[in-house]
């Protein structure tokens, strides 16, 4: 590792957006920028979607379809312990890597660990794989047969030990565009053919972190991630370029990744619902303030989609859809110059193109002061 020089939060912010190539739209295929990205947050059906439009020139949304239907790309319980959206060849190197995460989730959950105590845990997962892979399973169905079998025990707790230790996909129609469906499980490896990684580090996946959101300190890796000690994991990667940002905190970065200028152009864009550009770091300042987070991120975590101007939040947006017509909603959270404000209502008419071409087409503001 080099010497440490110092970047400014707004050389932090440009290099970022870099990475995340959100101060350019570029045309590759979908499934690559999802394999770029490590993956995708994906809590609701369709935030993916406009996670991928945002950076993916002409993105065509049926093309993110067709790679849940082909299972190219599936929903599964990764990082943080949440839903992503990863290729399938990451699904299985990953869930091993987080495993450990996923397991601290349900054991320190004072209502589900107690559930889950003392009993044979093996049993309950050989029977979850056996109900899963008969046929894909319903939270309620699951359940339900876990009622069934062990009527003494907390039925719900049973459900959400499978959710933690089994590896399990979101099969379609759940996912798709312009589609609904019942979230219904199956394993992962039943769904893709083939077994869980054996062999996977990570020393292998924390330089695919820093080149999607780098440079970052430790512990912006461990909130990515939600996997601890990665210190010593970061000093067994040879060639990693060390920063420090303003406040001194170390930071580091691969070698020959991008970092422009402080003073490059970022242009306006509407950045998807709970998009991990927001929910990668342990300092989200390079981006977005803590004050600002609250406001966009709902008690219950909901995170609405964001404003960007100038590289740097400065509100939410919404869309509503009816049978006949389109709205995007924009909120600044603060003034805005007209000039970023008319790119942020060019964005969002390029937006309802995208997502709904044959209907009426509005777009208010709604500053929220």
């Amino acid at each position: 590792m080099t010497a440490a020089d110092v970047l400014t939060r707004r050389e932090l912010n440009r290099a970022t957006l870099a990475r995340q190539h959100l101060l350019a739209r570029v045309s590759m295929p979908a499934a690559d920028m999802v394999a770029h990205l490590v993956g995708l947050q994906a809590q609701a059906p369709h935030c993916a979607y406009f996670q991928l439009w945002s950076r993916l020139e002409g993105f065509d949304f049926a093309e993110l379809s067709g790679l849940l239907v082909s299972r190219d790309v599936v929903r599964i319980a990764l990082m943080r312990s949440t839903i992503h959206l990863v290729t399938a060849d990451d699904a299985l190197l990953l869930r091993p890597l987080i495993q450990a995460a996923l397991s601290r989730d349900l054991f320190n959950n004072s209502t589900y660990g107690k559930g889950v105590a003392g009993l044979d845990l093996d049993e309950v997962l050989a029977f979850g794989r056996e109900l899963m892979e008969e046929a894909p399973r319903t939270g309620a169905q699951l359940r339900e047969a876990f009622t069934e079998r062990w009527p003494d025990r907390d039925a719900p707790a049973l459900a959400y030990a499978v959710r933690c230790l089994l590896p399990s996909v979101q099969v379609p129609p759940r996912g798709l565009w312009n589609r609904s469906g019942a979230i219904a499980h199956t394993t992962a490896e039943h769904w893709l053919g083939r077994d869980l990684a054996t062999d996977s580090t990570l020393e292998e996946v924390v330089p695919r972190y820093l080149a999607a959101f780098g440079p970052a300190s430790v512990k912006d890796m461990q909130k990515w991630s939600g996997v601890t000690h990665l210190r010593e994991v970061v000093d067994r990667i040879g060639g990693l370029r060390v920063f420090r940002d303003e406040n001194g905190t170390e930071l580091f970065d691969l070698a020959d990744a991008p970092r422009p200028d402080g003073d490059a152009e970022a242009p306006a864009r509407l950045v998807g619902p709970f998009d991990n550009l927001l929910l990668s770091y342990a300092d989200r300042s390079r981006v977005i303030s803590e004050s600002q987070l609250k406001r966009v991120m709902t008690n219950n975590g909901i995170l609405r989609g964001s404003l960007f101007a100038d590289g740097f939040f400065v509100g939410a947006w919404d869309v509503v859809r009816t049978k006949t017509s389109a709205t995007v909603s924009l909120a600044p959270f603060a003034p805005v110059s007209k000039t970023r404000l008319a790119e942020l209502e060019a964005e969002a008419a390029r937006l309802l193109e995208a997502t709904d071409p044959g209907l009426e087409h509005e777009i208010r503001v709604t500053p929220e002061g």
